[in-house]
């Protein structure tokens, strides 16, 4: 792949938004250090943050191009975590990003194994009655690039147990607000744990929620 330089237009927005993204994750406090990444479709493959870069620190150079058979060119490498985001892009064509957090609160129910069940309807925001968590497996493993995407079957984001969040959506801002979103769930519902637990929605409920988020949502600067 070309530098960023001599990307075309499309390419380079999306190479600066991905960065934006990065540095938000960290602003909102979603994110810290090198931990997380993004990636974003490109053409038959994506471009996804490099390993071990905090994004304070990245260029649009940096970036890396993998192609949709998991290869990319000599220089830096993608994230440890590249597989599962090609496996969630490729397994998903609606879907055009990918964000992947450690942050707090979802960090600790998937430290527990525990779905976010039906307390809140936002949690209708990503798809369903409850945001699953993915049975654990080593982090940058085919193992867990199944895992996730089987947790995210008819869903826009999972946890991952005993590591951290996925969230997806048709752009990256969307992906980002959905982040966002499923950390205060989880924040909510690691609170709720602590005064008896949730009162939870019924399904009937939530699925006439599910219907109402099918439009709800950032959608300016779809990438």
């Amino acid at each position: 792949m070309s530098h960023a330089s001599a990307c075309s237009p499309e390419e380079t927005r999306l190479r600066d938004a991905i960065i934006h993204t990065g540095l938000e994750t960290n602003r909102r406090g979603l994110n810290q250090g090198t931990s997380g990444n993004i990636s974003a479709r490109l053409g038959a493959g994506m471009l996804i943050t490099p390993s071990g870069v905090r994004y304070e620190d990245l260029e649009p150079d940096d970036l890396v191009y993998v192609d949709a058979n998991g290869r990319w060119l000599d220089g830096r490498k993608p994230s440890s975590e590249w597989h599962f985001h090609r496996a969630i892009l490729q397994a998903r064509p609606e879907l055009h990003a990918v964000v992947h957090v450690h942050s707090v609160y979802a960090s600790v129910v998937a430290i527990q194994g525990r779905d976010i069940p039906a307390l809140h309807y936002m949690v209708a925001a990503a798809g369903g009655n409850s945001i699953r968590c993915a049975p654990y497996a080593t982090f940058g493993t085919e193992h867990l690039s199944q895992q996730a995407v089987t947790a995210l079957e008819g869903r826009t984001a999972c946890l991952l147990a005993n590591h951290g969040m996925i969230a997806a959506g048709p752009s990256l801002e969307r992906a980002l607000w959905l982040t966002e979103e499923v950390e205060l769930l989880a924040q909510q519902y690691v609170l709720s744990l602590q005064i008896g637990g949730p009162q939870l929605l019924d399904d009937a409920e939530m699925e006439r929620v599910v219907e109402k988020f099918r439009d709800y949502g950032p959608r300016r600067g779809e990438s």
